[in-house]
């Protein structure tokens, strides 16, 4: 017993008892400080505290993360709104479009060559000119010019001056877009020579023009004769309505049928309305 008691007392004393450094131990630690710097840690640094795989796993410091809960009251976002693109940054390039002009035109259209291009320059911003030697007018779009479509509708305008057609009736096609121009010829109908061809044209104008005006009146369309060719302007199901009452007359139908069959047509357009 009493040698057990004097060996607790030395173990007692022993773990008590400071152990004394040297101040090179300091120099030591601050040298190896130093050495390892401000860095980051590598792997050769760590090869104490790395596992078996030699990846050493350091703690990371992680910022406080506050999640918002969105709201149900919120409007969502408005969609955004972009300016139309130009001509020019839709990669439009100069186009020319070339109508030519039939003898039977010219002097109309050195009458009214003002009031046939204002609508083209002012409004459309088209380049308008006439060229004498090849006796077209030539149509040409600008850097000012909206939409690349406008000329298109400016060169069926024209066509349209010279296939006859007056120019407050052409200025349609500048305002609508259901608007088109039909042509066809007498001998697509039926086939007639000479004098027949003659009586016939004159079956379709009428006294004074009194069966053309009651088809344009009864259809809401334009037409324009032309030798032996015949022009139709107006939408489509109003050309086919035209179109059919020429064709009765030039198969030899009464005009008196068919005005009875336009006065028919012409109430159920005023009923549509």
């Amino acid at each position: 017993m009493a040698s057990t008691k004097k060996v607790a007392e030395a173990t007692k004393q022993a773990v008590e008892t400071p152990i004394p450094m040297q101040d090179d131990d300091d120099d030591d630690l601050a040298d190896e400080h130093d050495q390892q710097g401000y860095g980051p840690v590598r792997r050769k640094d760590q090869k104490g505290a790395a596992d078996a795989n030699g990846i050493v796993f350091q703690p990371a410091e992680v910022e406080d993360v506050v999640i918002e809960a969105a709201e149900e009251d919120d409007v969502p976002y408005s969609k955004p709104e972009f300016a139309a693109l130009t001509p020019k940054q839709q990669g439009a390039r100069k186009q020319l479009r070339r109508v030519p002009v039939p003898p039977r035109r010219m002097t109309p259209l050195k009458a009214s060559w003002m009031s046939l291009i204002q609508p083209l320059v002012e409004h459309m911003k088209l380049q308008v000119r006439m060229n004498t030697k090849r006796r077209a007018v030539e149509l040409r779009n600008s850097n000012d010019t909206e939409d690349i479509a406008y000329l298109q509708k400016g060169a069926d305008y024209m066509k349209a001056f010279m296939l006859g057609f007056d120019q407050a009736d052409c200025v349609a096609l500048l305002r609508l877009d259901d608007l088109f121009v039909e042509s066809f010829e007498v001998k697509d109908v039926k086939r007639l020579q000479g004098d027949h061809l003659s009586r016939c044209i004159g079956r379709i104008a009428g006294k004074d023009g009194k069966t053309k005006y009651a088809i344009e009146n009864a259809t809401r369309t334009r037409i324009s004769l032309c030798d032996d060719k015949v022009h139709i302007l107006g939408s489509f199901a109003n050309i086919r309505l035209a179109r059919d009452s020429i064709c009765n007359l030039i198969l030899g139908s009464a005009p008196g049928k068919v005005y009875t069959k336009l006065r028919t047509v012409s109430k159920r357009l005023q009923e549509r309305l």
